[in-house]
C-alpha cells in the first residue's frame, strides 16, 4: 500500500510543495507522479530561492544568459523558472487530461512585491501566463485586499489561479465567492466553465506556531497547542461545503464548472513536539488538496494514518476556537498578522532569489 495514493481513494489530492529544474528532468517527478499519484506541484520564491542558491542546476543556462542586455535579473530568473514550470506541466498533463483538468496543475506566483497593488498583479499575472502557455498552470495570487479583486478578475478572464496566502476563515469566504462571480462572468462571456480551474490555499502550521509564542505571554494558551490551526481549517471546510451549494452554484456547475477546491499549505511540522505528519493525517477529505513539501511527503508515504478526518469532531473545532477568544486570544489578530508575515517572508525571499540569480550571471 502507497499511503500518498491511498489518499486520492478518499477524494484529496496530493501535491508536492517542491520545484527544482534537475528533478524535473532526471526523471525524480516523473517517478513521483508514477509511483506516488501525484497530483500537482506548487512554488513560491522561498522554494525557487533554494533551488537557485543550493543547487548547481542554473548555472550552465545562467551563464548563457550573461551576455542578454535586454534582461534584467527578474527577467533572467523568469526565463529560467518558466521553462521548469513548463516541464513540470508538461509531466503533468497526462493527469490534467485523466482527470478532466480537475487535477495535474503546477503553480508559479506573480511577484510578491506586488501584493498590494491590483493593477500590477493583473499586468504580471497574465504575462506569466501567456509566458507558460501550458493549460494546466496555476498563476499563484495572494489574498490579500488588493489581491482578491485581481484573482476575480483574472478568473473571469479564463486563466486558472492558485489564491495563497489565506489564514483566515472570513478571507476564505470573500475569495470563494469571488470565485463563483468571476466564474459567472467568465460564462457569461462565453468561456468554457469546464477548463476553468481554482484552489484556495489555506496555510495551517503558521497558525499553530503564532499560538505557541504566545505561551510565554499568556501561559493559558499552552492548552491550545497543535489544535488552533487544525480546528481552523475544519472550520474552513464547513464554509466551503456551504458555498459550493445551493442554486446559484448549481447553475454554474450544470455549465460544467468545478469548484474551487480548499488546498492545504504549509503542512510540514515547525515544532518537533508534533507528529511529522499531523497536517496531512487530520485534514483528509474529499474535495481538497493538500501540497506538500518534501521531508513531509516521505513521511507520510512511510508512516502516515490514512483516514477520513476532515469532519471529524467538527463541534469540538468550533468548541476550540471559540475557547481561544475567551482566554483573551484574538485568531483575528493573529491571521491578520500572518498574512503581513507571509507576504513579507515571500519578497524576502524574492529579493535574495533576484540577489542569487544576478551573482551568478556575474
Amino acid at each position: 500500500m502507497n499511503r500518498l495514493k491511498e489518499l486520492s481513494k478518499l477524494g484529496q489530492s496530493v501535491w508536492l510543495d517542491y520545484i527544482k529544474r534537475s528533478s524535473v528532468r532526471n526523471g525524480e517527478l516523473a517517478n513521483i507522479i508514477k509511483e506516488d499519484g501525484l497530483g500537482g506541484v506548487t512554488s513560491n520564491p522561498a522554494i525557487f530561492e533554494k533551488a537557485f542558491s543550493g543547487s548547481t542546476d542554473y548555472v550552465e543556462a545562467l551563464a548563457g544568459l550573461a551576455n542578454r542586455k535586454d534582461l534584467d535579473t527578474k527577467g533572467a530568473f523568469e526565463i529560467l523558472a518558466v521553462e521548469d514550470i513548463q516541464g513540470a506541466c508538461d509531466l503533468l498533463k497526462p493527469v490534467y487530461d485523466k482527470t478532466a483538468c480537475r487535477d495535474g496543475y503546477v503553480s508559479l506566483e506573480v511577484a510578491p512585491t506586488l501584493a498590494n497593488d491590483t493593477a500590477g498583479t493583473l499586468a504580471e499575472a497574465r504575462r506569466l501566463w501567456k509566458m507558460v502557455g501550458r493549460p494546466n498552470l496555476m498563476i499563484k495570487v495572494p489574498a490579500t485586499n488588493e489581491g482578491i479583486p485581481a484573482f476575480k478578475q483574472l478568473i473571469s478572464e479564463g486563466i486558472n489561479i492558485n489564491v495563497t496566502l489565506l489564514f483566515d476563515v472570513a478571507y476564505y469566504e470573500r475569495v470563494a465567492l469571488a470565485y463563483i462571480e468571476g466564474l459567472e462572468a467568465h460564462h457569461q462571456a462565453g468561456g468554457d466553465l469546464k477548463k476553468m480551474a481554482s484552489v484556495a490555499s489555506f496555510f495551517v502550521s503558521r497558525i499553530d506556531s503564532s499560538v505557541d509564542a504566545l505561551t510565554a505571554k499568556n501561559p493559558e494558551a499552552a492548552k491550545f497547542f497543535g489544535k488552533v490551526a487544525i480546528a481552523n481549517a475544519k472550520v474552513a471546510y464547513q464554509s466551503y461545503k456551504k458555498i459550493f451549494a445551493g442554486p446559484r452554484w448549481s447553475k454554474l456547475a450544470a455549465a460544467g464548472a468545478q469548484t474551487q477546491r480548499v488546498l492545504w499549505a504549509s503542512t510540514g511540522t515547525k515544532s518537533p513536539k508534533l507528529k511529522d505528519t499531523l497536517y496531512v493525517e487530520e485534514l483528509i477529505g474529499p474535495d481538497t488538496v493538500n501540497t506538500i513539501p518534501p521531508a513531509t511527503f516521505d513521511a507520510f508515504r512511510d508512516h502516515g494514518v490514512v483516514a477520513l478526518t476532515l469532519e471529524k469532531d467538527v463541534d469540538a473545532a468550533y468548541k476550540t476556537l471559540q475557547e481561544l477568544e475567551t482566554a483573551g486570544i484574538s485568531l483575528k489578530k493573529i491571521t491578520d498578522d500572518l498574512l503581513v508575515d507571509g507576504v513579507k517572508l515571500f519578497a524576502d525571499a524574492f529579493v535574495k532569489l533576484l540577489a542569487a540569480v544576478q551573482k551568478a550571471r556575474g
